[in-house]
């Protein structure tokens, strides 16, 4: 008998260690506990001295360029934090991780990062973070993707920024109606990569030209595809009198590039994806120049706002000759949303991943002085309905101005946007 009680207690124990285990890994750390004596309850990422938050980014895939910028702005944001004295105490440190826009690389990257970090400040690519998505609700992660597919929405912890694809391409097909001269009976067409990114946009082209009676001319590449030649032949044969772009910038400068030299007089409004000022130093730039537009929620780095331009002059100080764009008008506004959710979380004396959480979505109204008012109280609806209009400019800082100011069409305020 006393065996068979050693034997039942052992097995409890087992059964009660292996639970523990596998709570552990769903929610990458271990249970909330007190450190460093101050009375703030932390959770996995935060030490006494220290809160750890990770980054996802592309390095050496398509977006490399915009990985680069995204993660160099965000190590400028949280050094500053750390020189006003962290959060809580503790210094922020960030550990980057470049899955080169490979979603199995993504997966072992945060199978490796998300058990010591308390939030992850961004993480590029809609195939990547669709591919952790359930995992990153179920550990509690505050995680802000740098993507906009309606996919992302619907999760507490991943926070889509600004508008998602299909609602700038809403706003967008709005903008070429009622000032680049398209009516009912014409034709548009519509580049895009396969998968969550090109087919969120495409939703919104579709819908638009639905309601504007306008029809949509497909073309779906994958994000390997270089070569745009044959995608401007099926445009021209078909007569469309603008094309979308919901791409890479490789695959937007080919676009463009082959449709000038082929004499396709459209005007291309891309999604806010589908541009880098790095094109403007290749053969495309003249067609970039001449009719190109970027549909985004977010205002580009050259906007006239207090809060960009200090960033322009910190960012010129910190990485003196590097190159100014998108990514570190994203990047760092970004890292700043993670960073008062910590300090509102330290605040609540809560650094769990649930307090950091609350903390966040707490927030009904945010810009940060960046152009871009968003709610985060919204889990299962975009941040904002608002698209700004960009146009390349070679003498812009960053290579792009705002056309047109941000902005709500009627089709996309009624629009009724698919969640997850």
């Amino acid at each position: 008998m006393r065996n068979l009680r050693s034997t039942v207690a052992a097995a409890a124990i087992l059964a009660l260690a292996v639970t523990s285990c596998a709570s552990e890994k769903a929610t990458g750390g271990a249970a909330p506990s007190a450190a460093g004596g101050d009375g703030v309850t932390t959770g996995p990422g935060v030490t006494a001295d220290t809160i750890t938050v990770g980054v996802m980014t592309d390095m050496t895939g398509p977006y490399a360029s915009f990985g680069k910028t995204l993660t160099q702005a965000q190590q400028l944001y949280f050094e500053q934090l750390n020189a006003a004295g962290g959060v809580c105490g503790r210094k922020v440190e960030l550990v980057v991780r470049d899955h080169g826009y490979d979603p199995q690389k993504a997966v072992t990257a945060y199978t490796e990062i998300a058990p010591k970090s308390a939030a992850i400040a961004h993480f590029i690519g809609s195939p990547m973070v669709m591919a952790l998505k359930s995992r990153i609700e179920t550990d509690k992660l505050l995680t802000i993707p740098m993507a906009w597919s309606t996919n992302l929405l619907g999760a507490r912890a991943v926070q889509v920024t600004g508008t998602t694809y299909d609602i700038d391409m809403i706003n967008g097909v709005d903008f070429l109606v009622k000032e680049k001269g398209l009516a009912a009976g014409d034709k548009i067409g519509h580049l895009y990569f396969e998968g969550d990114y090109g087919e969120s946009a495409l939703n919104g082209s579709v819908y638009a030209a639905k309601k504007l009676g306008l029809t949509v001319v497909e073309q779906k590449i994958k994000p390997t595809d270089q070569d745009m030649s044959a995608q401007v032949a099926a445009f021209k044969a078909a007569g469309v009198k603008a094309v979308l772009v919901s791409v890479g910038p490789r695959q937007a400068a080919s676009l463009v590039g082959v449709a000038l030299a082929k004499g396709m007089d459209v005007p291309f409004l891309g999604s806010n994806s589908a541009y880098s000022p790095q094109l403007l130093a290749t053969p495309a730039a003249p067609a970039l120049l001449k009719d190109f537009y970027v549909a985004t929620g977010g205002a580009p780095i050259s906007a006239p706002l207090p809060a960009m331009r200090k960033l322009v002059s910190e960012y010129q100080a910190k990485y003196p000759g590097e190159a100014l764009d998108s990514g570190v008008s994203a990047g760092y506004p970004a890292a700043a949303i993670v960073g008062e959710a910590l300090k509102k979380a330290c605040e609540a004396k809560d650094l769990t991943r649930e307090g950091i959480l609350t903390a966040h979505r707490a927030r009904g109204t945010w810009d940060g002085g960046y152009g871009t008012t968003m709610d985060f109280s919204l889990i299962d609806r975009p941040a904002t309905r608002a698209t700004y209009i960009v146009k390349p400019d070679k003498e812009a800082v960053g290579g792009a101005v705002i056309y047109k100011e941000a902005a709500v069409s009627g089709l996309a305020e009624e629009y009724p946007v698919p969640v997850g």
